[in-house]
Formats: C-alpha cells, structure tokens, sequence
C-alpha cells in the first residue's frame, strides 16, 4: 500500500475468501445438418419445442442429427447446437438467391440491396414455403391479391405519428408472413408473423423509442426473412421511401411491382443436407475452452473419420467427453448373427484408432418413433448415453457411473438395433465399447461404463474420467487467480486452504476415497520460484464403480450351526 504522508487513518480491504467455484457438468455440444436455423454459430436449446422451433422438423437426411439432439434433450437441458451448411445451401428469395448463414451474414447485407427485396432468413428449401405480403395506403383497398388480409390488421396503413409530427404522410406499411406451402406449420395458409405499422422512412422512432423502420425493425425481430430492399418493381427502381423531413409525402406501392400491392412466393432455396462437408468447419467452433463451455459432445451419426475429428477436439480440450456410436450398418442387418453385429462394431471403434479416455462409445442405434413423419427412425444412442450422463449429473454427480440398472434406463426406444448377448457383450466390452441390451421387465439398460482407453487404468471408466475433469476445471479456474502473486508460504498456504475443502466435499459425496495437497517448499524450490513457477501436487485416489457382481451360494445340511461354520 502507499505510504501516508501525514499523519491519518488508511482503511484498506484484502480479500483472502478466495474458494473453488462449481463448474457446469451437464453441458452437451453437437454439430448436425438441420432444415433451417442459424448456421456456423452456436444455439443453445433446453427442450424439444425450442429443437423443432429453431432448426424446423426432420426429413429424410436430417433426422438422425434431429433425434440425437431429442434423445440428449429428453434427459439435460443445456444443449450448444451448431447447423452445419454446405457451400451450396442458398436462402430462397424473391430475386436473387443467396447464402446468409447467421446474424453476422444478416449485419453484413448492404444497406441499400434491391436485388432480392426479401430473403429467408437461413438457408434450406423451407425457405421456398415463405409468403410475404405488403400493404401500404394505396393498396389497402385497391390491390385483389392484398385486401383478402385486411382482417389481420385492424386499420389501414396510414402515416406515423413520428412523420406527421414532421408534416410527412403515407409512411406506414403493414408487412405479413405467411407458411404459404404448410413446409414450416402443417397448415398451407398459416399466418407466421404480421409486422403493422411500420414505416417506410429510415430515421422513423416509435413511441417506445425504437426504430420502427422495416427494414430494421423486421431485420430485428422476423424469425423468417429478411428484408433486403425495397419491394418495388422488378427492374430494381427506387421508390422515394427514404428519409422523413418536412412535407415528405411517400410513394405508394407501384402498380408495377411483382404484383399490384405486392404478394410474393419466395424460392430457388436447395439443400445439400446429404452432404457432410460442412460439419468440421462447424466442429472448429467448439475447439476454444476459454469461449465454449461444454462438458459433453454428441457425435450423432459421425462417419468414423468424423468421429475421430470430435475424439481429437475432445482431447485437445481435456474438458469434456465425446460420446460416439457404431455405424447404423455394422448392426442394421436383420439377419446378421450376434457374433457379426459385435465384430462390425468393434471394427468401427479400430476404424477410430483412438486410445483416449476422452471418448465413451456404445453398442450401437435404437428405434423410435417419428411424430413429425408419422414414420419409425433408427437413431444413434450416444445422444442418450450422454443424456444418462447429464441426467446422473442432476440426481447424484457426475463421478457416479451412468450405467446401470438404477441411472443407466434408455428411454423413448421402440426396440434396438443390436441387442448383444452375455458372449456378445464380453466382446465388446473387452474392446471398451459399452453394450445397450433389452431386458424382460427392465426395459433398455445401458450395461457398461468404459471410456476409450485401452490400457488398463482408473480412467478407463467414465465416472473417474468426469470426476478428473470435475476436480481439474474447478481447480484451475481457482487457479488462475494465483498469478503474478509472489510465491512464498503465504500463497502457498492459501491455495492449500482453498483447495483442500473442495477436495473434502467432493470425498464426502463419494467421488474420492482419499486424497493429498501438497504445496510448500518441497515442490516449490528455489529453482522453481526463480523460473516464476509455482507448484502444487494434488494426489486423488478416486471411487470405483462395481461392474461385476459374484454371489456364493452354499448349499448345508440340517445340523450345522452357522456361527461355527461360516468363515469370513
């Protein structure tokens, strides 16, 4: 602290409370192909409604990533999507189709583009569904293909308080959105969104303060378009629907417009959703632990070079779990034998190549039933697996196994893909893959908790591997607030009484059996304080999950007492 000059009293604070914070366990990730929705940035969805509402129902090429999602959402509730696109993928338009992926592609959009009027907000053919229909002063009643809305609004367009306070008129249009096709609702016809009152002067303010212009104002809050320019001819003339200033007095719809008063399909979307092309660039989004946050990563149907690229980012990470699943060919034969089934399927985990305890993969894909296509689908069950994982996270903690027949019920499954026998299960679980069966009264049970490490060690089981990322998060976002603090006993006593409190909570909910913090002079020598390093050993010996049972039944006679006989 300063030195006083003159006589006084300083009152200073210094903070010594410091504590381990708790860090989100439950987190999934995922990357998939999608029907609509945002494209290269991250989503965060807690249930199904906000699934289907954000990247719109599945079809033939997007449900195995759409069920993975569900399947992870019908257990957690904090999934960070990304909607993958490929190069070809355009939004459909009045116009001119193009690519806009994301808010940042809608914040770049020129000022002044009267190429394409109106877009779809993201790429899909969706987007050719779309209907928008504008109505100004001059249209309300006059235009046949307009005035069949009139009973959405409840007046006429007319001029803004904001222009007539400036002697301006006719600034007001009324803008709706319409599911012309059924594509996004079910029902051709369906009102999406109405826009009223809103006004065809750039600088016009509502009475709420906020720009009402249509541009922005529907650039701001439409979940479906985007507009583009102004809807005027097709030949790309400028209406005067600029600036409000004294007397401005606004053009109307021309009669020469796509039609009079303006109502238009838009089109020339496409989708290239049988393409994975675009999933590892999405993938790259996750790769930074100081802005992503997530603790377990859903694979969906990855190809088994794609999986290897989340095992890798997994790894590089060392925050979080991948969650992966065979190929739907290694077990989707009907007639394949057991012993195939399991041989393909280990085939794909070598395919992998991957010895990390990074990565957790199951037996293999599940059915279920699609509401939204009245169809059965067969989905990957890594979205469960890591479901069961965020679900124990909640009802116990995340170093307890998932597996079993308490935490480990596998739900929403007509029936599975591959139901591996007790001979079945010993080869794969031998190989690290952890089998999914169908039991008689039990239903469909995750049996096994191994991670992907093929050597012998406590981290080949999942819960010791959470339990490390746990303890290895925590800590070192505590950690950090060490640095650039003077290495002596002070600080290094501090870090002790901070950590060891933790570590204690943590033994007594059964995660650690025993532990040790060692942080003083004997692993902070002169040497390493001279190389402005500091140095703390933390020794963890972790809680095992059972995973075999053995249960000795002997069999006596009548006259043997028990007490005399019984060796323990």
């Amino acid at each position: 602290m300063a030195f006083q000059l003159s006589p006084g009293v300083l009152v200073t604070e210094k903070d010594l409370t410091n504590i381990v914070p708790a860090v989100a366990t439950s987190e999934a990730g995922m990357v998939g192909l999608f029907n609509w929705g945002p494209c290269d940035e991250i989503t965060v969805l807690s249930n199904e409604e906000e699934l289907r509402t954000t990247f719109g129902v599945p079809d033939t090429q997007t449900y195995p990533y759409f069920f993975t999602a569900q399947s992870f959402l019908a257990y957690g509730n904090h999934l960070k999507t990304v909607r993958a696109v490929p190069s070809t993928d355009v939004n459909a338009s009045v116009q001119s189709p193009r690519q806009i992926k994301n808010q940042a592609g809608i914040d770049a959009l020129a000022a002044s583009d009267a190429t394409s009027q109106f877009v779809a907000k993201y790429p899909g053919v969706l987007g050719n569904s779309l209907q928008v229909v504008v109505m100004d002063y001059s249209s309300w009643d006059t235009a046949s293909d307009t005035t069949a809305y009139q009973a959405n609004f409840n007046t006429a367009p007319s001029t803004s308080t904001f222009a007539s306070n400036l002697d301006g008129s006719n600034d007001e249009i009324h803008v709706l959105v319409i599911d012309e096709d059924g594509a996004f609702t079910g029902t051709s016809g369906t009102v999406l969104e109405k826009f009223e009152y809103v006004s065809k002067a750039t600088n016009t303010i509502g009475t709420d303060g906020v720009s009402i212009y249509y541009k922005d104002y529907i650039n701001a809050n439409s979940a479906y378009i985007i507009c583009t320019g102004q809807p005027d001819s097709t030949s790309g003339a400028t209406m005067n629907w600029d600036n409000v200033a004294d007397g401005t007095v606004f053009d109307a719809l021309s009669s020469s417009a796509p039609v009079a008063g303006y109502n238009v399909s838009l089109s020339g979307a496409v989708n290239a959703n049988d393409s994975t092309a675009g999933l590892s660039t999405s993938l790259e989004l996750y790769a930074n632990t100081e802005e992503v946050d997530v603790s377990l990563f859903l694979a969906g149907p990855a190809t088994n070079a794609f999986a290897s690229e989340i095992i890798d980012m997994a790894l590089t990470r060392k925050d979080c779990v991948a969650f992966v699943s065979p190929l739907l060919s290694d077990v989707s034969s009907a007639t394949a034998s057991q012993s195939t089934k399991a041989t393909a399927v280990v085939a794909s985990k070598t395919a992998i190549a991957r010895s990390s305890s990074y990565y957790v993969m199951d037996s293999g894909w599940k059915q279920q039933y699609d509401k939204y296509n009245d169809v059965n689908r067969w989905i990957p069950l890594n979205g469960d697996i890591a479901g069961l994982c965020a679900r124990t996270d909640l009802t116990n903690d995340a170093w307890w196994s998932p597996a079993g027949y308490n935490r480990g019920k596998i739900k929403n499954t007509i029936k599975l893909a591959f139901n591996p026998t007790k001979t079945s299960r010993d080869t794969l679980y031998k190989n690290g893959i952890n089998p999914v069966i169908t039991e008689a009264g039990e239903g469909h049970v995750l049996l096994g908790d191994k991670t992907g490490l093929s050597k012998p060690s406590s981290f080949d089981r999942i819960n010791v591997r959470r339990l490390f990322i746990v303890l290895e998060k925590a800590i070192a976002t505590a950690a950090k607030y060490q640095l650039f603090e003077f290495n002596d006993e002070f600080t290094r006593a501090l870090f002790v009484n901070m950590v060891s409190p933790f570590l204690r909570d943590i033994q007594g909910r059964q995660g650690i059996i025993a532990f040790k913090v060692v942080c003083d002079t004997s692993n902070n020598t002169d040497t390493v304080i001279n190389r402005n390093d500091f140095v703390a050993d933390i020794y963890i010996n972790p809680a095992r999950s059972i995973n075999t049972i053995q249960l000795n039944f002997v069999a006596t006679n009548n006259i043997v007492n028990f007490e005399e006989s019984v060796v323990v």
